[in-house]
């Protein structure tokens, strides 16, 4: 059963929602409406939604600040946000909080249809693997095939997207898995953590832009993903045991004797 949440100050904007929603809905889930932040946060802790369609611009705290304690207590709730407002600001805050989608108004009504059905089958997909974690204590080697197929697609959306900021949650999130969840068998499978493969596959990435490119060592971190090129030239001298410039002269110097040798032999 699934529980869904509008939370819309406008009356006519809300019933038009909740016409919509319910008919994406089976008989047995609950819709419940809410007209304020505060009533949305009341409402969260009393009936748990899994599914959340927010308005930003409501009354008593803003929808982004309704999100932002909701979230203390429901972590993996499925949140969408709708709103009239396109401000870059409110897009990057909604992403830290980690909606599910991020509508313009006005949507209609196909879109909002399109969006619950993948909300309903993101929390169905996180809802089992949360109970086939439970079910999974003192029984290693299950659910193998179904491991394979989400980490198989994370690795695809992982090689394409880790020179950008790349957290956990959002690759989780792209496969449909519950990130403690997903975080426990992408180090069972893989044999590393999520963020000591992300490290590698950059650090792997610097090493070929120093040996093919003079590109400087803060530009090669942010190439890489890095933000702070600091903290990229720690993290390079870790796995390297050598400095991102020392590794680029010992990559020259050694091309360099290669050529030397072929040329002698030709000689």
């Amino acid at each position: 059963m699934n529980v869904v949440l509008i939370v819309e100050d406008e009356m006519l904007e809300r019933e038009f929602l909740t016409m919509v929603v319910r008919d994406g809905l089976q008989p047995e889930d609950i819709l419940l409406t809410a007209d304020s932040g505060v009533e949305a946060v009341r409402m969260a802790k009393q009936y748990r939604p899994n599914i959340i369609f927010m308005d930003l611009m409501i009354p008593d705290i803003d929808g982004l600040s309704a999100i932002q304690e909701i979230r203390k207590f429901l972590p993996q709730s499925c949140i969408s946000i709708l709103s009239a407002y396109s401000d870059f600001s409110y897009a990057q805050k909604a992403i830290s909080l980690r909606v599910f989608e991020y509508l313009l108004k006005p949507v209609k009504p196909i879109a909002i249809t399109a969006v619950l059905s993948k909300m309903l089958k993101t929390v169905s997909v996180i809802e089992q693997d949360v109970s086939d974690e439970k079910a999974e204590v003192g029984k290693p080697e299950t659910n193998d095939h179904e491991h394979s197929h989400f980490i198989e697609e994370a690795i695809k959306y992982i090689g394409a997207n880790f020179r950008e900021k790349l957290t956990l949650e959002t690759v989780a999130t792209k496969v449909f898995v519950n990130p403690k969840y997903f975080s426990h068998v992408f180090k069972k499978e893989m044999g590393i953590p999520f963020t000591d493969y992300i490290i590698q596959l950059r650090i792997q990435y610097a090493c070929r832009l120093l040996e093919t490119t003079n590109y400087q060592a803060y530009r090669i971190s942010l190439e890489c993903g890095f933000s702070d090129p600091s903290y990229f030239n720690r993290v390079f001298c870790a796995k390297m045991n050598m400095t991102p410039q020392n590794y680029r002269k010992s990559v020259h110097a050694l091309n360099q004797n290669d050529s030397s040798l072929g040329a002698s032999v030709n000689g």
